[in-house]
């Protein structure tokens, strides 16, 4: 059951930011264009809401992370159980692993535009290098970090290939693993914004772009706390996600 705590707690902050934002707002020190309150703000995200405009970025962004962040996991976690599973395998991959891993997504930007053109594939495709590395290592960490007793009374029992993986090493190191997919949740949705000033044409990376380029520094403001709030629910969904598969594996 939820505390009263845990409800007040962030209710009072969130209070005290909006008291405090609106009193920067109105002290002078900027003006209404550069810093706007956060009645202006809201006027703008309803004026969107309204129009119809901000449901249908929040809905292609959406699409486009779904899509890249699907593919992370599912190769991520594939190539990751069985590169820890199997060293020869992991030392021949490592080395590229690790030259690959800290090259930042945003270079990788030209090579998208060049490879992929305009439109979604390039900004899926940012998504998903952002999350692929972190999915990966944890994974690997994961595995390798399985106690080697569980494998050896598995194989006892007469557990043997594939059965152990399945029955064994990913149940042990799914803890972990999820460690790395809220890692990477965060690191992808990030770079979705990124991603989407690369040349597209929707989402919610491009409308903050475009309220630049009218200079609507309230839109940008409520784009920014749109994105915020996503992230929140993303996250606490995985974190629903991961409870329910812990109870199913009695963790």
């Amino acid at each position: 059951m939820i505390s009263a705590e845990r409800i007040l707690l962030p209710i009072i902050t969130l209070l005290i930011l909006l008291s405090s934002w609106h009193m920067l707002a109105i002290s002078g020190v900027y003006t209404e264009y550069q810093f706007p309150g956060p009645l202006a703000v809201f006027q703008a995200l309803a004026e969107m809401v309204r129009d119809g405009t901000l449901w249908e970025h929040i809905n292609i962004s959406l699409y486009r992370f779904g899509i890249a962040f699907a593919l992370a996991i599912i190769i991520g976690i594939s190539l990751g159980l069985i590169t820890g599973w199997k060293t020869r395998l992991n030392y021949a991959l490592d080395p590229f692993i690790q030259i690959l891993r800290p090259i930042s997504p945003i270079a990788w930007f030209p090579l998208a535009v060049l490879w992929f053109e305009i439109g979604n594939p390039p900004a899926i495709f940012i998504i998903f290098i952002s999350a692929f590395f972190p999915i990966l290592l944890t994974t690997i960490t994961a595995v390798k970090g399985v106690d080697r007793v569980f494998l050896q009374v598995a194989r006892n029992f007469g557990t043997s290939g594939y059965a152990i993986l399945r029955k064994v090493i990913v149940p042990a190191a799914f803890p972990n693993i999820m460690t790395g997919l809220h890692i990477a949740l965060g690191t992808a949705w990030i770079h979705l914004v990124a991603g989407e000033m690369l040349g597209a044409q929707s989402g919610l990376g491009f409308m903050i772009i475009d309220a630049r380029n009218f200079l609507r520094t309230d839109q940008i403001i409520g784009g920014m706390l749109v994105i915020g709030l996503i992230g929140l629910i993303l996250d606490k969904l995985m974190g629903w996600i991961e409870s329910k598969i812990k109870l199913k594996w009695g963790y």
